[in-house]
């Protein structure tokens, strides 16, 4: 018994087969890519407010007695409780 495969003279898809769900891979990576950078060009990246406290310490834009107080609130403890 043959199956309809082996019997379609000799014409086998090869690696041409690979193509159409490569090509679906990259247009959902593209997709992707675009979607990622265009949230990032909106500011909406990953950064928290923390991070940006954080970032903004670290660049001595704010002293620690502030950064403290900042985190506090953010954090949601308050402002004269003990840690």
């Amino acid at each position: 018994m043959d199956t309809l495969l082996a019997t379609a003279d000799g014409h086998w898809p090869g690696p041409w087969i690979l193509l159409v769900p490569l090509f679906w891979l990259a247009v959902v990576a593209i997709v992707v890519t675009v979607a990622r950078r265009a949230g990032r060009l909106r500011g909406c990246g990953g950064d928290g407010p923390l991070a940006v406290l954080g970032r903004r310490y670290a660049n001595g834009e704010i002293d620690a007695d502030e950064y403290r107080a900042r985190r506090a609130v953010l954090a949601g403890k308050p402002r004269g409780g003990a840690e």
